[in-house]
């Protein structure tokens, strides 16, 4: 197909997948169980780190997470004592553990408290067109507490050469306008136009089968491709491909 066919095509199954149906069996229902800015972003950074593997597994677990901070997760946050932590003790998700969600309760009360919010942080390293340095970061000031090293593991760094899968999809959840009732469109200091695809095997083997990227890992580099030619498409938007590259592969089988 020619660019302005793909494009075509691409546009109409973004608006098929991004609906609200999109949510029955998506981690991003969890954050639109909550009504204030705090709790939903909050929830979303959580869920969000721990997405990977079984869908079923993310919802079920992030579902617990929520559970175990009285579905209340800023005010746990930024109230709890020691004491409180002991209740994770046994959590788990693949290789995320208590010690870790401990320690990522540790640093966003540190964010809220020093950083004026996880938006801010954002805000505060964004570029015109591309947040990956920002991610870089809000790695770097996230783990700016003592912790252990496997921790680390959770937050992915782009300029190591990361695709940062999750934690770009954790910005489209906050970023994207919710018009259609999926994202949040919250953070109105960042733009669109600033995002990367959430790149993973779904959509990364879907881009190549159009044509829209070459590179054979889903790494960094192929994320800095698989950009460049969605912003060909639009500019303004062009993680709205997300919905479509995703759909195709996941329902599709494309």
């Amino acid at each position: 197909m020619k660019r302005s066919e793909i494009k075509s095509f691409l546009d109409e199954k973004a608006t098929k997948y991004e609906s609200i149906s999109f949510l029955d069996a998506d981690p991003i229902q969890i954050p639109h169980q909550f009504s204030s800015k705090e709790d939903i972003e909050i929830s979303a950074f959580l869920v969000a780190t721990i997405a990977w593997g079984n869908r079923k597994s993310i919802i079920n677990n992030g579902i617990k997470m929520m559970h175990l901070m009285d579905n209340s997760p800023h005010d746990f946050i930024m109230n709890h004592q020691e004491k409180d932590l002991k209740r994770f003790d046994g959590f788990v998700h693949r290789t995320f553990n208590a010690d870790d969600l401990r320690y990522f309760i540790q640093a966003i009360h540190h964010i809220y408290t020093q950083h004026n919010g996880l938006e801010q942080l954002f805000v505060d390293h964004a570029r015109a067109n591309d947040l990956q340095p920002a991610i870089h970061a809000f790695k770097r000031t996230f783990f700016g507490l003592p912790h252990a090293t496997r921790t680390e593991k959770h937050v992915s760094d782009p300029l190591k050469g990361s695709a940062a899968k999750r934690i770009n999809m954790f910005l489209r959840w906050m970023v994207r306008p919710s018009k259609k009732e999926v994202d949040f469109g919250l953070w109105s200091s960042l733009h669109p136009r600033q995002l990367s695809c959430p790149l993973d095997v779904h959509s990364g083997n879907v881009a190549r089968k159009l044509g829209l990227l070459k590179r054979k890992q889903n790494d960094g580099k192929a994320l800095a491709e698989l950009d460049s030619a969605l912003r060909s498409m639009d500019i303004e938007d062009p993680v709205k491909y997300d919905f479509a590259l995703f759909g195709l592969g996941v329902f599709e089988d494309f």
